[in-house]
């Protein structure tokens, strides 16, 4: 089961890139953050068109939204809201075999790192937070993939300058605190660098104010699969191959400032 996830930047806009993408690399689900859309306005149509006429959409009109496009029949669809915002930046559906996909969109928190100045930020931690709480809920045989727009980059070579970015919002040590624990609160693996160890850089974010983007590299992994330890196998055994940063996309016309990302798991 290949499953990819992407920050889209606007589903509409950019429905192009995105059947350009599910022909080339044909993905048996694909998880979108940021569609900026209300499920009626959700291009479905074209995603039906491609082969993917299974959908789980929870949009909002100009803002966030997430959904979930997949081959595969999806049941027991869950939109789950956090921090009381009215927010939609959760889409959850079980997949054939009872693989649970969670597709997320974390709050970006702004630009100031600091709660007190900066209700955004305050918002962020809030979430992850919060996020935490329900991940510790979740039982040792849960098969289960959390994907999406996490908005951290955590580890030191996930961003182009550990030392520069330690104060920059996606990289500063609360966060990464807040992420981390996240993370332990379920065990959950984080497929990529488990695949791709560290000190090798590894980005899926680049920023549109770079003249050329490829030429400075100055990434950050802010993009996410994880899986439980009950998928730990399946998400490992077919090694770095079946994990794949399609940098390629960011080069495309009119692009999202994220790339896509792919993962294999052998089921």
């Amino acid at each position: 089961m290949k499953i990819a996830t992407w920050n889209i930047n606007s589903v509409r806009l950019r429905i192009e890139l995105v059947e350009r993408f599910l022909n080339e690399q044909a993905p048996d689900v694909l998880c979108l953050q940021e569609i900026k859309c209300l499920e009626d306005s959700f291009p479905a149509k074209a995603f039906r068109d491609a082969g993917y006429g299974h959908l789980a959409v929870s949009g909002q009109a100009g803002y966030h939204g997430v959904a979930i496009a997949s081959r595969l029949p999806l049941t027991k669809i869950e939109k789950r809201e956090f921090c009381n915002k009215g927010d939609c930046r959760h889409v959850a559906a079980t997949l054939p075999g009872g693989v649970r996909v969670h597709n997320f969109y974390v709050p970006s928190g702004g630009d100031e790192p600091d709660p007190k100045k900066n209700d955004k930020f305050a918002h962020k931690l809030d979430f992850l937070d919060e996020l935490r709480g329900w991940c510790a809920e979740f039982g040792p045989r849960s098969k289960s993939v959390l994907v999406g727009d996490l908005n951290v980059a955590p580890k030191e070579h996930d961003v182009w300058s550990h030392k520069q970015l330690l104060k920059v919002v996606s990289h500063t040590p609360v966060e990464v605190e807040r992420l981390d624990a996240v993370q332990a609160a379920h065990n959950w693996v984080d497929v990529a660098r488990e695949l791709i160890p560290e000190p090798e850089k590894l980005y899926t974010w680049w920023s549109y104010r770079a003249r050329d983007w490829r030429a400075s590299n100055r990434g950050r992994r802010l993009d996410h699969i994880w899986v439980s330890p009950a998928l730990k196998k399946a998400a490992l055994s077919g090694g770095r191959a079946a994990f794949a940063v399609h940098d390629d996309a960011r080069g495309w016309e009119r692009p999202s400032d994220h790339a896509p990302v792919t993962l294999k798991l052998a089921l």
